[in-house]
């Protein structure tokens, strides 16, 4: 055993430990994900009408032409991609339906192909991304269909997934208006209501347009967006709350009782039961083009937030029971060897060992670098060791200090919301401070430099002085910086062909002021407190040596190259990538790397200040990567666990207009506590911040690139 431990604490072990951990890891996610080999998992693309859709195609074995079966066509929400997916393919996968895990449009590896304004792009992927698929499969020799055309296909999606679903069923059903077939036989939206599809067709119509098909809605009672009261409906207490994220009832309110077939006097309606509802006459231009049908419809609702329903057994047990009741007398006679009932669920296995294949990834790094690190001309980027940076010494110097660090915690998380949506209100509060603080420090060093001039005969106070008047020149530096990114915030990252990616612009903008805080307390402290403690420029670890910053630049970019090499190649052996929940190591397009290529420049500025300033505060301190991590992430904690305690205690959100920028974080904090540690790690070995700030932008970014929607094809 010592053996062994003295060889996993050798970059060689751990390296070696690592890629076990990848392959065990993939191997077994691979054999939950195939549910023990009996269904089969390909990646398909296909053209559509509006471009090229891709997803995971999971045909159980014995299934095809010779015996046709349901199929379920499921995709993912705004930000995610196919893979967020997982439990219902796997589960419905093995229960012996046909199921298409899908990407939607501008998602993952599907590219929408229609050239479009910025000011278009909410209404375009989600919209068709459904129905263009059900077109597909309606044409696939192993979509089971009736003696009169009409398929066995289910549409089901997450959120934004969701309204496709919905809409996919209204196409539909104005399609077979003229063809005499329908394409869908069923569908259950996730997380989604009426209120976005609404905008293109009323919801008596969408509900019309359901028909005597079998429908159902997951209405999570803490879901950030969705399934709350009409303003009509509200109290006047529950009017004051300003933004979704609430707790809720769907099945109370007037939308889902209508979507029930109740009239509005009935106090609520009874989740999980399905009920028989007259759908209406469905109209065109006032017209009638079909009269009303009877079909079934029930509501699930799971005490789970929005993106708590990818990873919910419960959820997915009710999925699992919506599709067994609507395929009911219609599935293959071989189905019914695996007919498990609800609570027989394995997906979870397969996250879990994704998950350590994930772990496995993230520990690769560092022992991998130290690796690359004895290449010759890479290990041109480790410089001699350095002293760490002056820590203070005197009780006033400790509680200064004290207060910076919580400062620098708490700022960016208080300051969350306001950057992350570019309120007005926020930034002009911001505003007035920057330009405040420009003016005092710009008083402030005509102040210093001119005691330093009148103290020259005293060489101490004189430099003191100096010190002062250096420093808040840089510190009104700062603050201008400060206070044109605050008045002109519509102008920094906008949506547009160049900046394709609308949340990455958001956590951008908060991660370039964040930046700018932390120089501002970094140039304070300095120039204020530690320069006279004998601090230098040279302790922060900033060599300006050219050969130590193109190799620090090549080592990141071999390291990163090389893990994600091992991702394809996983990927191509067991058909699985890096992930848990909403954190994913995916495999990427050609767009991705062009998309990446013009954001980390502007993340640079983030992880080079970061890396600086957890390195300056933390190197040499009793529990120093504990309190990188609290640095750098600390306050965001604090605000989520804020956002959602209140919201579950109470019923209403801290923030209750912060929807998605607080599920954001779910991906981000992980992200942050990562590059803490590799920017402790990283310097330890190379004496200095380049390669540590370089690994973290292109680590991170590609990352974050991958997993959200790209916009590729802008105008």
């Amino acid at each position: 055993m010592t053996k062994i431990y003295s060889f996993l604490k050798k970059p060689k072990g751990l390296l070696a430990l690592s890629l076990v951990l990848i392959i065990i890891g993939s191997f077994f996610a691979q054999m939950f994900n195939t549910s023990f080999y009996s269904v089969n998992v390909n990646k398909i693309n296909f053209k559509a009408d509006h471009g090229t859709l891709s997803g995971l195609l999971y045909m159980p074995k014995g299934a095809g032409a010779n015996d046709p079966r349901p199929v379920i066509i499921t995709t993912h929400g705004y930000l995610n991609t196919k893979e967020m997916q997982d439990a219902p393919a796997i589960e419905m996968s093995r229960r012996g339906y046909i199921v298409l895990d899908l990407d939607q449009y501008d998602h993952g590896d599907s590219r929408w192909n229609i050239k479009t304004p910025v000011k278009d792009i909410f209404f375009t992927f989600w919209l068709y991304s459904q129905f263009d698929a059900a077109k597909y499969i309606y044409q696939q020799n192993y979509t089971k269909k009736d003696d009169k055309g009409n398929a066995y296909v289910a549409v089901s999606g997450h959120s934004m997934g969701g309204f496709s679903s919905i809409m996919a069923m209204y196409y539909d059903e104005l399609n077979s208006l003229k063809t005499g077939n329908r394409m869908i036989y069923a569908g259950i939206p996730v997380g989604a209501d009426y209120s976005i599809s609404s905008a293109i067709v009323p919801q008596d119509q969408l509900q019309a347009a359901f028909g005597n098909r079998k429908v159902g809605m997951v209405a999570g009672k803490y879901d950030e967006f969705f399934f709350n009261k009409s303003d009509a409906e509200k109290s006047a207490a529950e009017k004051k709350v300003l933004g979704s994220v609430t707790s809720k009832d769907f099945v109370s309110t007037l939308s889902g009782k209508s979507f029930l077939g109740l009239s509005a006097d009935v106090q609520a309606g009874e989740a999980g039961k399905f009920y028989q509802v007259k759908t209406g006459e469905l109209r065109l231009e006032d017209k009638v083009v079909r009269p009303f049908q009877t079909g079934e419809r029930v509501i699930f609702t799971p005490n789970e937030t929005h993106p708590w329903n990818h990873i919910s057994t419960t959820t997915t047990a009710d999925l699992i029971d919506f599709y067994a009741y609507a395929f009911k007398g219609v599935t293959s006679p071989n189905q019914a060897q695996v007919d498990f009932g609800s609570g027989s669920q394995i997906w979870w296995l397969k996250e879990a060992f994704n998950f350590i294949a994930l772990i496995g990834f993230f520990l690769m790094i560092v022992p991998l670098i130290s690796l690359l690190l004895k290449v010759p001309f890479l290990k041109r980027a480790v410089t001699e060791s350095i002293a760490t940076v002056s820590a203070p010494s005197t009780g006033k110097q400790k509680t200064v200090y004290l207060i910076a660090i919580l400062f620098s915690t708490l700022i960016p998380a208080i300051l969350f919301p306001t950057l992350m949506d570019k309120k007005a209100g926020g930034l002009n509060v911001l505003s007035t401070i920057a330009i405040t603080l420009l003016v005092l420090f710009v008083a402030a060093a005509i102040i210093g430099f001119i005691a330093a001039k009148a103290n020259k005969a005293n060489a101490e106070v004189s430099v003191k002085m100096k010190n002062i008047g250096t420093g808040s020149t840089l510190l009104a530096l700062v603050a201008l910086v400060l206070w044109l990114i605050f008045k002109n915030a519509t102008y920094f990252f906008p949506l547009s062909h160049f900046f394709n990616e609308p949340t990455t612009n958001q956590i951008l903008y908060w991660a370039i002021v964040s930046a700018l805080i932390t120089v501002f307390v970094t140039y304070a402290f300095h120039y204020f407190s530690k320069k006279d403690a004998g601090t230098k420029f040279s302790h922060y670890g900033i060599s300006l040596n050219a050969v130590t910053i193109v190799s620090s630049l090549c080592t990141a970019i071999a390291a990163v190259v090389v893990g994600y090499l091992i991702l394809f190649a996983v990927q191509s052996v067991f058909g699985t990538d890096f992930r848990i929940w909403v954190l994913a190591v995916r495999t990427f397009d050609m767009e991705h790397v062009i998309t990446a290529l013009r954001y980390i420049p502007f993340f640079l500025i983030y992880y080079f200040i970061s890396t600086v300033a957890l390195n300056a505060n933390t190197r040499g301190q009793k529990g120093g990567y504990v309190l990188s991590i609290i640095l750098n992430v600390g306050g965001l904690i604090l605000w989520l666990v804020a956002q959602y305690g209140k919201d579950f205690m109470s019923g209403v959100a801290l923030y209750p207009g912060q929807s998605l920028n607080g599920i954001l974080l779910f991906a981000l904090i992980p992200c942050l506590i990562l590059a803490a540690i590799y920017a402790r790690k990283v310097f330890e070995k190379t004496n200095n911040v380049w390669l540590a700030a370089f690994l973290n932008t292109i680590l991170f970014t590609m990352i974050s690139v991958a997993n959200t929607v790209m916009y590729w094809n802008l105008v």
